[in-house]
Order: C-alpha cells, then structure tokens, then sequence
C-alpha cells in the first residue's frame, strides 16, 4: 500500500499501538510526548474497534468521535514536519456481519485501518476472546471449546482468511497470534503438517489481497517470539509482501520495544 511505501525503514515508526480509548496503560498525550521524545517519524494510534459484543478491551462507539478529536488535537500540538501522528483503528472481524470493510469503518476519517482476529466462535456459536493470559486461555478452553484446540486453531484460521477475502483493511495484525496460546496448551502443535497448511493458506489469502503485514514484537520480551512467527518471513520476502514492524504497544515506554531485534532477524533474509 502507498501509506506505508512511504515508511523508510531507517526511520523510527509505530503503527500499532493502544492508549485510554481501549486497554492501553496510558493518555494519548503521554504517548505522544514519548514519541516525540525518542524521534519518531511517524506513529499511528490504533485502539481496539468497537464491536457489538460486550468486551472490557474494546473502545465504545460512543467515544469514536471523542477520540478522533483528540488525534487531531495530538497532530495539532505534537506534530511537525518532523513527526507525523496518525488515526486508525484496529479493527476486529467477528463475521460477514461486522469487521473492517463495514460500512461504520469505512465511513470514518481514518489514515488507514488494521484487520485483526481476537474472537472466534465457540462450537455453540457464542463470540469468545482467545486472546490473553495462558492462565484465562486455559480456562476458555475447557470452559467454552471441551478443550478441542484443534477447533480453535482452525476456527481461527478460517475467520483470518475469511477476513482477508473481506477486504477493508491496509494492515494486517499478528497474523497467527494464536500460535502463543495454542503452543503452551499443546506443545510442538505449530510443528504439525496441518497447521503449517492453515498458516500457510492465510499467507496465500494475503500474498493475492496485496496487504501489508506487521511483524509484531509484543510478545519479544515475555514469550521470545514475534507474530508472524519468524520461519514465514522469508516467504513473505520471496513474495514481496510489504513489511512493516510494530511494538503493538500499550504503555508509552515500549513504543520501539523489540524493533532493532526484528530489524536484525529480517534483514538477515533479505541478505
């Protein structure tokens, strides 16, 4: 996509990151005195969109309006022609019914828009958050999916593609993030030939809908892993899928959390 063409990959830069408008640990201001502080270029604010299902981590539709106003508040008193901030959203796809390409999200005046899978619905059809915690993890699957994660896995592949087909979005976020939960509660699952066709089907759906992928150091600290998991990226190379990295930030001091690591690991496929 020509927004993020433009991104040089010297230049400091997050698109993905949450403040108070969803489960981010900090003001909008405080970020983007961070950022401003460490040099950034260019930094997106993403918060997670509102859905119609109840969620402690999800913006209210209500607020949309309050903080678009504070994005153009933040350009206004941060931004220089040194640093740019921006308005997105990360956007969740729950269904044919409700994702990127609805038409609420189209509508708004955002710079550009990330597609991402949190819920799945679980075999009785209820919209269950599989992100998060081992520990709240383990308690869905035995309390909502009778500990099928075969089921979740390919549930979440499904609605990934599903999403990608949708269309809608410029950027789409941590691709496999279930992989982090899915291997502590079955250890070696990412290693099994069934799973490498569904990633590998997603990177298809990808590579033929022209999106941008994050590689996202969220987990780089805690779990020693990124999203997508690093044994993908030389194909997503090989297809010229434009990369980008993102700290998926949600307090204002990890805004360049894991970047030089990535950094270091892609350009060594590239070479």
């Amino acid at each position: 996509m020509d927004f993020f063409a433009t991104i040089g990959e010297s230049k400091l830069y997050n698109f993905h990151s949450h403040t108070q408008f969803c489960d981010g640990r900090a003001s909008m201001e405080m970020f983007a005195r961070e950022v401003v502080a460490q040099g950034f270029s260019h930094y997106g604010f993403s918060p997670h969109s509102p859905i119609p299902i109840e969620s402690p981590c999800n913006m209210l539709k209500i607020d949309v309006p309050v903080y678009l106003e504070e994005v153009a508040r933040i350009k206004e008193v941060y931004g220089n022609n040194l640093t740019k901030f921006y308005a997105s959203m990360e956007i969740d796809y729950l269904g044919k019914d409700w994702g990127p390409a609805h038409e609420f999200f189209q509508n708004l005046p955002l710079d550009y828009r990330i597609g991402s899978i949190h819920f799945i619905p679980c075999q009785s059809g209820e919209m269950i958050d599989i992100d998060g915690s081992f520990e709240n993890f383990d308690c869905k699957m035995e309390r909502y999916f009778a500990g099928d994660i075969r089921y979740v896995v390919e549930t979440f592949y499904k609605q990934s593609i599903d999403m990608v087909n949708a269309c809608g979005f410029d950027l789409i976020g941590h691709f496999d993030k279930i992989c982090n939960n899915a291997s502590h509660y079955c250890p070696g699952i990412e290693d099994e030939l069934w799973y490498q066709v569904l990633v590998s089907e997603l990177i298809e759906a990808i590579i033929a809908q022209k999106l941008t992928v994050e590689i996202n150091t969220k987990a780089l600290d805690k779990h020693t892993r990124f999203f997508p998991h690093s044994r993908y990226w030389k194909r997503l190379i090989e297809a010229q899928v434009p990369i980008i990295i993102n700290s998926d930030a949600h307090y204002p001091h990890l805004i360049n959390a894991g970047r030089e690591e990535a950094l270091k690991q892609l350009n060594e496929y590239i070479i």
